[in-house]
């Protein structure tokens, strides 16, 4: 007599840095307790997923390993029965229970959580309060970390003046103060940092003070350091400034370093938050994404004592800011924000072609412009050879760009266009999944065949109709399969439906005339648009890249506009 086969099971188990514990001898424990479940159950292991570093805040969906468990749910070849979590607290947060259940219910795959004793019966209501409460407990846990946490980070600097980590102000570096006053990170060799004055850079932040109060402005401030051949911090940072050109002082910078008030020998913390908004709000169930925002000065958490050696005193900061919040109200922010709920069609798009930097968009006379304010942010003594005003009106652009996009589908163009898209798609590659289901249902065809001329040459009718109705089952199972995979994944398109809907277009410039602002700006953003302006000769090349689209159809309102990105595989310039 053979014993039954064990009952396979896939182990989900999460920590992150919000749990503080090391996350192998986390999975270890929570593996520990899955394994102790179904072991008197017969069950076993045979592949893990193990979250490390994502919040439990955020849905199944956007964790990495929790959502590659549920694209395994669909694969009917999946290689277990039953998924087993290690500690439910940690796998759900919230109502992610009652979000995910309906999953595994579909899919026939059980859910097996150690407070449960076994596996999850949906349909039971003890069983599916249990798992609402220990969600509610997941929440409130994570909320008192973060309350916890914060508390103590604003102690630790309104008493202790404590180091909190970052990167040093520009002025500053760290330096060691000796073992870590928790035991436990003592003995893991961690040391506490604080400031000290940089030798190199100190006496520029002392300068660009005592210069801003003599009456100079942030640019006149960086043309003069930049004239010096002073580096900016991002050049005299480079290795954690990569992103940055780093080729000359912005006023952007000088405004940075006239508004850190640790300057003035006090450790700063909480003039940023952390704000959790709605990543999609029609649909709620994809969780919160975290937005960072400043704070307001009165709540920034400042240290009663001094912590490290200042490079201003409290006057100078002082009259500083004073300084500043003149010149701001100098400004009309009215007009500021009029001019930002104006549509641009080509919103980073456009770029300079001196600095390749990207121009920014500005209304004059009720009508669009793009602009490059490199000499206003930057140094003119950086010595790039920069016109002091770049401007380019948007409508000078629209038209002639609009004929270019539309001249591939002109008569003498559209057959090869169409070639064009259809050739442009992705070759369809056959997944192991739709290979070994298309080769089942061929060889169930084969025996099918054989079965036939079996019963032809005489053989038993009743064994024969045993074998065919065996056999239709089994290929009535892959071709379940294959569907399944086949809508999963993107199909081609064939030439005759592609030409469908080019000749059913109609005039294509007229559509891109008449469509709104937005829609069309995500038409040129859908086809990798980039326009580089050349001032000297006041023309424009245009050029797309394929390879950043991510869509094969765009589809605007005002206008049914259905446009093939792989058709504009050259550029053009307009002047």
């Amino acid at each position: 007599m053979t014993s039954p086969q064990p009952k396979p099971f896939a182990f989900y188990g999460r920590v992150s840095t919000e749990d503080n514990q090391d996350p192998e001898s986390s999975r270890g424990w929570q593996l520990t307790r899955a394994t102790a479940l179904i072991q008197p159950h017969g069950g076993r292991i045979v592949t893990e997923y193990f979250d490390v570093g994502q919040s439990r805040s955020l849905p199944w969906q956007r964790r990495t390993q929790a959502n590659t468990l549920l694209s395994a749910l669909r694969n009917p070849r999946r290689g277990f029965s039953a998924v087993v979590v290690g500690e439910p607290h940690r796998a759900f947060y919230g109502n992610q229970f009652g979000l995910t259940v309906p999953l595994f219910a579909h899919y026939g795959v059980e859910l097996w959580v150690p407070e449960i004793g076994g596996p999850i019966d949906p349909d039971n209501e003890a069983h599916e309060l249990v798992m609402s409460v220990f969600g509610g407990m997941s929440k409130g846990e994570r909320n008192r970390i973060k309350l916890r946490v914060r508390t103590a980070m604003a102690a630790q600097t309104l008493l202790e003046g404590r180091y909190l980590g970052g990167r040093p102000p520009y002025g500053y570096t760290l330096r060691d103060l000796g073992p870590h006053p928790n035991p436990a990170k003592a003995a893991d060799g961690k040391h506490l940092r604080g400031l000290t004055p940089d030798a190199q850079t100190s006496p520029i932040v002392r300068r660009i003070f005592d210069e801003f109060l003599a009456g100079y402005g942030l640019f006149a401030i960086a043309e003069g350091l930049t004239a010096n051949h002073v580096p900016c911090p991002s050049a005299h940072d480079r290795a954690r400034n990569r992103h940055r050109s780093g080729i000359a002082w912005s006023k952007s910078a000088i405004r940075v370093i006239l508004t850190n008030p640790r300057y003035t020998d006090r450790q700063v913390w909480n003039k940023q938050r952390t704000d959790e908004v709605l990543l999609d709000v029609d649909d709620v169930a994809l969780g919160h994404t975290g937005v960072m925002r400043w704070n307001t000065r009165d709540k920034w958490v400042v240290s009663k004592e001094i912590t490290h050696p200042p490079l201003i005193d409290d006057e100078t900061f002082e009259q500083t800011q004073a300084l500043l919040t003149r010149r701001a109200r100098a400004v009309d922010r009215q007009e500021r924000q009029r001019r930002a709920r104006n549509p641009y069609v080509f919103r980073g798009m456009i770029y300079c072609a001196v600095c390749q930097r990207r121009m920014q968009g500005q209304y004059n006379h009720g009508a669009a412009y793009y602009r490059c304010r490199f000499p206003q942010e930057y140094a003119l003594a950086n010595e790039v050879e920069h016109p002091r005003n770049v401007y380019l009106r948007e409508d000078a652009l629209t038209d002639p760009l609009d004929e270019w996009l539309a001249s591939a589908f002109t008569p003498d163009h559209l057959d090869q266009t169409i070639t064009a898209m259809c050739d442009a798609q992705p070759v369809d590659q056959l997944t192991p999944h739709t290979a070994a289901a298309q080769a089942t249902i061929a060889a169930c065809d084969a025996k099918l065949a054989q079965y036939r001329a079996a019963l032809d040459a005489g053989a038993d009718p009743a064994l024969v109709t045993g074998w065919i109705t065996q056999t239709q089952a089994e290929r009535t199972r892959a071709e379940a399969d294959l569907q399944t995979t086949q809508q999963t994944e993107p199909s081609r398109m064939s030439r005759s439906q592609i030409a469908d809907l080019v000749r059913a277009l109609g005039d294509i410039v007229a559509v891109l005339r008449d469509a709104d602002p937005d829609d069309k700006a995500e038409v040129y953003r859908q086809l990798g648009l980039r326009l580089t302006y050349q001032t000297e000769t006041q023309t424009v090349r245009a050029a797309v890249d394929l390879s950043a689209h991510r869509g094969v159809m765009v589809r605007v309102r005002g206008g049914k506009l259905l446009y093939v990105s792989s058709v504009l595989h050259y550029g053009c310039t307009c002047s």
